[in-house]
């Protein structure tokens, strides 16, 4: 009883360091793009990875799919559902790798939540080519739930034109990979992925139950 006493809080520290850690790295950079470059500003680190600053009101890696404030909810609804399925995890027992996957994906929906939230009501909105800057509460670029999202992270690992016989798109230039992202995108994709490669025993198990 004491050995899985000490397991549940254990896994429940990780989870926590894991949440708070990666939580504050990604609103750390992304407070200091936005206060320190213009919107498309971009830095070139190297000739694959660049720190290029941009904002969106949609999903991952820029993709705008739905309503804003409907986004925004999901995310939140998502997000709690989440956290209080790790809950249940840990009081009933769970392998630690599972667990990590979820605290990651948890992590990652929360860091652009407060973006969401919270960056419209903290934030101006300058022109190009000044910088952010904060401004009183309430007195930002927009309301509560209509922030946008600050991406930077842009690797254009290689690019080529396609040949002019392909059909449609002959002719035209191709950069892999054009997605610009930020931490908190990277925590839900790789969360997803080692989840999906390493833990499909876990998976199925609790797809297994759920369906019983």
């Amino acid at each position: 009883m004491e050995t899985s006493k000490r397991r549940r809080r254990l896994q429940a520290l990780l989870v926590a360091s894991i949440f708070i850690g990666f939580l504050v790295i990604d609103q750390a950079v992304k407070i200091w793009v936005k206060t320190h470059m213009a919107v498309h500003d971009s830095i070139h680190v190297t000739d694959w990875f660049y720190i290029t600053f941009i904002e969106n009101n949609g999903m991952a890696f820029g993709m705008e799919l739905f309503d804003k404030l409907f986004l925004t909810g999901f995310r939140l609804l998502a997000t709690a559902a989440v956290a209080v399925y790790i809950s249940k995890l840990i009081r009933r027992g769970v392998s630690w790798g599972y667990l990590i996957c979820l605290a990651f994906i948890m992590t990652g929906a929360a860091g652009n939540i407060i973006d969401c939230v919270f960056y419209g009501l903290v934030f101006n909105d300058p022109q190009w080519p000044e910088v952010a800057q904060f401004v009183p509460f309430g007195e930002g670029y927009s309301t509560w739930f209509r922030g946008r999202v600050v991406d930077m992270f842009y690797f254009p690992l290689t690019q080529w034109t396609w040949p002019s016989w392909v059909p449609v798109i002959g002719g035209s230039d191709y950069v892999f990979f054009s997605y610009i992202f930020n931490v908190a995108d990277a925590c839900i994709s790789c969360g997803v992925i080692a989840m999906l490669l390493f833990c499909r025993r876990t998976l199925t198990r609790e797809f297994s139950d759920d369906q019983a």
